[in-house]
Order: C-alpha cells, then structure tokens, then sequence
C-alpha cells in the first residue's frame, strides 16, 4: 500500500472491508485475552506502572495480531507485560506513547515516515529508518524492522497466473507483453497516483487494455478479481484473500509501493535492553508469508488472535 494510503488506514485498515475488519476486531477484542477481560478506555491516559511494559495496538485485526505477538515474545523473556488493544488511529498512538502511556507500539515503517514527513521519500529500508528516526520525538526509538511488509501490490487472479505462467517469484515487470490484453483495478485514486498505474508505466513500462475503478482493496475489488473482472488488481500484501483464492503476487523489484515493513515503535525508558532483544527476535522471524497466514487464521478462520501469536512463537522457539 502507498505510505499516504496507510497513513489513512491505519484507523480503518481496508477502507472497503472496514465493516468486516471492525466487526472481527470488536468480536476478538472483546473475547481476546490480550484485553484481560478489562473494560478499560483504551483512550484513557495512564502512566506505565514501574517495570510493567504496556503494548498498545491500532483498531484493526493485524495491528492487535502483532501487539499479541510482541507482549507475549516479552512475557517469555521474564517481562510484566499489559494490553492496551484498539486504539485508534496514529494520531492518538504516537501521543500516547510520547508520554509514556503506552510502551510498545506495532508499526509500519513507510506511512509512519508519511505521517512525520510527507515529503520523504527513501529508496531503502534502512533509509526509511534513518528518515523516521530523524523525525522522531526523542523519547521514542524504533527497533529493527521485520521483512514482513503489509503493502499495495500487483496481484493476479489464478486464471491470470496459469494463463501467462506467473508465480509468487514472478516480477511486476513479467507483465509488459501480458498488461495491453488486462484490465486492473484499485481504487479511483490508482488510476493518476505514481504509486499506481502513473508509476507502472514509468518504472515498469505496463500500459494496461483498461482501468477499473474499485476500491481500495476491499471486497469490490476481491470480487472483481476473483470474478475475473479484472484480472490484476492492488491488493494488500498480508489479506488473507490471497491465500484463499489463490492469488499470486507479483514481485516489486523496483520498490514501486515502496517499503511497509512492521516494525516496533518503542518507549525508550520504558523497555530494557532484555525486551528489545526479544522484540528484535521477532522481526527478525517475522515475513510476509508468515504474516499473511497468521492473518488468515484469525480473520478467515475466527480464530483467537492471542491463540495464533502463541502457537507461532512457541513453533519460532521464541514461546
């Protein structure tokens, strides 16, 4: 997804499932042991008690996934570990953790860089670091980032994929004799973004048969796909519709969507060096692929996100 895009996401997730999520999300969280049964305003300022690591998350399904990942990786480190779930958007988290309320944070490299400076725009991984971290409060400091990235990407249907002999190593740029006979589509802001088809054609070269207007990544356009509508579309890299489907994404050699790695935002004072170590042994487990079928278990299959990070961590060795 576009850094601008997730910025925007980051309280409503896909904006076109924004229901499905949400309705996920309320039923996890109120039945979720990350929440402790507590019915406490997520909202409300208070101060980290002495050594107990407070991990906060966003208000959609992922965010809450990897909030579950990250205190339970602590708890096996010998942490004292409480849950603040479902927040809100990064406006509220970046207060909170700026005060110290909240301790440790789930994020994504690019749109947090977006929010903190719109105009950046790094060509590595490690210069988005280098760029957030420059903008950053100094009260705060990120760790290192996961390979796993939640992101706009080009994805084809199966019918696509079988039809022009496209895997999950094919290349976005496989597509310059396929993309005139194709029809792709996103969101209407897609069609003129430079993260879009202004972009696939500058970088990649693709001129598409037609763009179809959808949304931004929600069930209009998983339908268009999965009905052959359209038979490439952007699709965020961790929906579980990929899986479910048999959607295969295309590779984005050229950093095109550029970088959306999870990565922990952190309370400096309020994490020692023994939890920056486990959280760092997470990312450095934590892949795309990995990330996706995690999502899937909890959003397609109901099952309790607290449940999967558990199970994941233990078959990581890091339970």
């Amino acid at each position: 997804m576009t850094s601008h895009t997730k910025s925007t996401r980051s309280s409503t997730k896909r904006s076109g499932a924004a229901a499905v999520v949400l309705a996920v999300t309320a039923a996890l969280v109120a039945g979720c042991s990350s929440s402790g049964g507590k019915s406490d305003n997520p909202l409300a300022e208070k101060k980290a008690a002495g050594d107990t690591v407070v991990v906060g998350s966003n208000n959609f399904a992922e965010s809450i996934l990897i909030a579950d990942i990250y205190g339970e990786a602590l708890k096996a480190k010998g942490l004292k570990v409480s849950y603040r779930p479902n927040i809100g958007s990064r406006e509220t988290t970046y207060g909170l953790l700026k005060n110290g309320s909240v301790t440790v944070l789930p994020e994504y490299n690019g749109a947090l860089l977006a929010y903190l400076d719109k105009k950046a725009a790094p060509k590595t991984v490690e210069a988005t670091t280098s760029a957030i971290t420059s903008k950053l409060d100094p009260k705060l400091t990120l760790l290192k980032p996961a390979p796993a990235q939640d992101k706009d990407s080009v994805t084809v249907n199966a019918q696509t994929a079988k039809k022009y002999g496209l895997t999950e190593k094919s290349s976005v740029a496989d597509l310059k004799d396929a993309a005139k006979d194709m029809v792709i589509g996103g969101s209407p802001e897609f069609q003129t973004r430079q993260q879009g088809l202004v972009g696939l054609k500058s970088v990649y070269g693709l001129e598409f048969k037609s763009f179809k207007a959808l949304d931004a990544g929600g069930p209009l356009t998983q339908a268009a796909l999965k009905k052959n509508t359209v038979q490439a579309a952007d699709v965020f890299t961790t929906d579980p519709t990929i899986s479910q489907e048999k959607f295969v994404v295309l590779q984005d050699p050229k950093n095109l969507f550029g970088f959306e790695n999870v990565q922990p935002l952190v309370y400096k004072s309020g994490l020692n060096q023994k939890g920056v170590d486990a959280l760092d042994a997470v990312s450095a487990k934590l892949d795309t692929a990995t990330l996706l079928d995690l999502d899937t278990q909890v959003q397609t299959q109901n099952k309790d996100p607290m449940d999967v990070a558990e199970a994941w961590l233990k078959s990581a060795g890091l339970g």
